[in-house]
């Protein structure tokens, strides 16, 4: 039997696809084009029946799912409306070593006011975290959990780890020194940072992520993993965590003339 040519314009959902995705096609498809602008309400489960021609648990469904993808908000006893999407703010990744700025990141304008929040404790590392510093098996490291927050509103999350013992002792290490970056801080130790690798990738957040940074369903996180290097040994690495919808992450490479 021939399969009848989808009819122009329409999005192309497999036959054996569930019906839903029908629903999540079309209206995924008027909120990027703009035909369901931000703020402008969504069709209600019984609309969506009806227009579609699909049952109550397919509609409801289809509206998760762009909840999900973070199209959609849902307001109690009011609906569904199509998500407003947040400007980008540029977050710059500082290529200098002896930066100001906690983890290498500046976050933002001028006249916001970064506070952070840490924790520090004694932890075995993992066999990643081990690979990452060149540590043997069941080692112990300082592992320093950060919220970083730009007038109150979390920002940034980062787990610092270090080989234990390597931050105990020498000079200028106060109890701001956090806030100043893991370069300037090795530096005060009589650490000489050399280079600092990073490596991005984005994911999905895990819970407790979510609920640190206020994160509505459907935005990814940015993962950046960055490693300071004295030489050829790691001294230092992190697991820093961005919120996907609200920066835009800016790396500066100097030029040597």
């Amino acid at each position: 039997m021939r399969r009848r040519p989808p009819t122009p314009g329409m999005d192309i959902v497999a036959t054996s696809d569930p019906v839903y995705l029908r629903v999540v096609a079309d209206i995924r498809r008027q909120i990027v084009d703009g035909s369901l602008l931000p703020g402008a309400p969504v069709p209600s489960r019984a609309q969506l029946t009806r227009k579609y021609g699909v049952g109550e648990t397919a509609a409801r469904h289809a509206l998760r799912v762009l909840a999900a993808e973070g199209l959609i908000v849902g307001r109690v006893g009011s609906g569904h409306y199509v998500r407003a999407q947040p400007v980008l703010l540029p977050l710059h990744r500082w290529r200098l070593h002896d930066h100001h700025v906690p983890f290498g990141a500046d976050p933002g304008p001028e006249d916001v006011r970064v506070t952070c929040d840490r924790r520090s404790e004694t932890a075995t590392a993992t066999p990643d975290i081990a690979l990452r510093l060149r540590l043997g098996g069941c080692a112990t490291v300082a592992r320093t959990h950060y919220v970083f927050r730009g007038d109150g509103r979390p920002i940034q999350l980062a787990t610092s780890y270090e080989p234990a013992g390597l931050g105990e002792s020498g000079p200028g290490v106060g109890p701001d020194e956090h806030l100043r970056g893991p370069a300037a801080r090795l530096a005060a130790l009589g650490i000489k940072v050399t280079e600092i690798v990073e490596q991005v990738r984005t994911r999905v957040p895990q819970p407790a992520e979510s609920d640190a940074l206020a994160l509505p369903a459907g935005v990814h996180v940015l993962h950046v993993e960055r490693t300071h290097w004295a030489g050829d040994r790691p001294v230092e690495t992190s697991d820093i965590v961005i919120p996907g919808d609200r920066f835009r992450l800016i790396y500066t490479h100097a030029v040597q003339q």
